[in-house]
């Protein structure tokens, strides 16, 4: 067989009285039915000992488990790329680190920028990063992230995370033209609620809040996580194998119970323009008027109207007539 080891996440498990059984990396139990095949030899082949003799059996057990998409060739994990390390980070301290943490033991190569928030597109492009991600610990300030959502446009993956009280907020990914940005984000929850005059109103603040929220270690290392793996993908293009497209997924995080749940999430299609008004038409010049010496041409008399004839005399009916 071309490949003979079992992809991660399945396993087998010999099950007393009942043979063995796949667990599947959903999580499902499978019962393995063979006609006496030697199941001890099926384990070693399952865990790539290449010395153990297959016979028909075991060739056709084999050839099960690869036409369910369980056995894969041992190829080594992917490696960070070194054109896409360079990834710049932005936003709070308490995201901020342990995110550049993950991503240097995944082989990239954060670097921190300082607290000023950068306000233009050129400024986020400094050094020619590969992506920049921005994390904050409360609500995105309203036009805080626009001039980040053009960075995809110039080839720079683009990432983000905020917190709005107990719940937590990982944006897609974005890394080409079309991708879904922030602003896309934010339309979207607009409209898919109908409390969207008071999170427009929460969004822009004035906010009044009582005792702080504040981010534990759990949380923050959660929400670093799920953007380290996030960059991870992208840098590596490991493909989406479960759940929505990493591109087209919001993630909604309990930040009370760490439970993550995902929803889907399309760019907003551009608004045509609005008709520009019609101009008004230029006024008509006044005429121009002679100078005095100029000679003007005496009008000739009209006509004397020739005299209108008498209608004749209409007879007027009788009573009877």
């Amino acid at each position: 067989m071309s490949r003979n080891r079992l992809v991660p996440g399945v396993e087998v498990v010999a099950v007393p009285g009942r043979g063995l059984a796949v667990r599947t990396a959903e999580g499902e139990f499978l019962s393995v039915r063979t006609r006496h095949a030697d199941e001890n030899a099926l384990l070693s082949l399952l865990s790539g000992d290449h010395a153990v003799p297959v016979d028909g059996e075991l060739r056709r057990v084999l050839r099960g488990f690869e036409e369910a998409g369980y056995l894969t060739d041992a190829v080594p994990a992917p490696h960070w790329p070194a054109a896409r390390r360079d990834v710049r980070l932005l936003g709070d301290p308490a995201l901020t680190g342990p995110l550049a943490a993950h991503l240097t033991a995944l082989g990239a190569e954060p670097r921190t920028t300082p607290a000023a928030s950068p306000t233009t597109t050129e400024d986020l492009l400094e050094g020619d990063p590969a992506a920049v991600v921005w994390c904050l610990d409360g609500p995105v300030p309203d036009g805080l992230w626009d001039a980040a959502d053009r960075l995809p446009e110039h080839g720079v993956a683009w990432l983000r995370c905020h917190r709005e009280g107990r719940q937590a907020y990982v944006e897609p990914l974005a890394a080409a033209p079309g991708d879904v940005t922030s602003a896309h984000v934010r339309a979207r929850r607009l409209a898919a609620t109908p409390a969207h005059r008071e999170l427009a109103a929460y969004w822009n603040g004035p906010r009044t809040s009582g005792e702080p929220v504040r981010l534990t270690v759990p949380a923050a290392a959660l929400l670093a996580a799920l953007l380290a793996d996030d960059l991870a993908r992208w840098a590596t293009g490991a493909p989406d194998t479960t759940g929505l497209p990493a591109r087209r997924r919001l993630r909604r995080v309990d930040l009370r119970t760490l439970t993550v749940t995902e929803h889907a999430v399309l760019p907003v299609p551009a608004v045509a323009p609005m008709p520009t008004a019609v101009s008004m038409p230029a006024a008509v010049p006044a005429p121009t008027v002679a100078p005095a010496s100029a000679a003007v041409p005496t009008p000739t008399a009209a006509p004397t109207p020739t005299a209108v004839p008498t209608p004749a005399a209409i007879s007027t009916p009788g009573k009877n007539g």
